[in-house]
């Protein structure tokens, strides 16, 4: 059988429960899946590209078939790279629905091959986005139950107030 590998592209500033969410469910579909860290020079982060990785890395680490990877251009050139035949992509509203069709439409244009699957996020996780939980972090809230269990974000906030 042919190995279906995803990628799961975003900037993931920070890694949220909702993005542990759709990759764990996404392992029954996928024989691997990249989460690939993209990097936005016009985006501000808080958590430089190193960090955001590393983080993922710890989430993952009981998962050997999910990886890492940090890609800069084009999400399609990016899969073509690495041989990837799907682009994995959360949905929690009908707007992030649009917005997402438009993108693989063109990306399927750009590469017939290239197909992209949705997954609807958990009800109880749909208000649950990066800006939100990036805002509640900046301003020393407790973003514990957005972040994934197996990390310790205030780990990070203590090595970014260090630098």
């Amino acid at each position: 059988m042919q190995e279906r590998v995803a990628v799961f592209p975003g900037s993931f500033d920070p890694f949220t429960v909702g993005h542990e969410s759709i990759v764990l469910r996404s392992l029954s579909i996928f024989s691997h899946v990249v989460i690939a860290v993209g990097y936005n020079s016009s985006k501000k982060s808080l958590f430089p590209l190193e960090t955001r990785i590393r983080m993922i890395e710890k989430i993952f680490e009981a998962y050997p078939n999910v990886t890492v990877s940090s890609y800069q251009g084009l999400t399609v050139d990016f899969c073509k790279g690495i041989n990837a035949g799907y682009l994995l992509r959360g949905l929690r509203t009908a707007s992030d629905f649009e917005f997402e069709r438009a993108i693989a439409q063109v990306n399927r244009m750009m590469d017939e091959n290239l197909e992209t699957v949705f997954l609807l996020t958990s009800p109880e996780l749909t208000p649950v986005n990066s800006t939100i939980v990036r805002d509640i972090l900046i301003h020393g809230g407790d973003a514990n139950m957005f972040i994934p269990k197996s990390i310790n974000i205030a780990d990070y906030m203590n090595e970014l107030n260090r630098s």
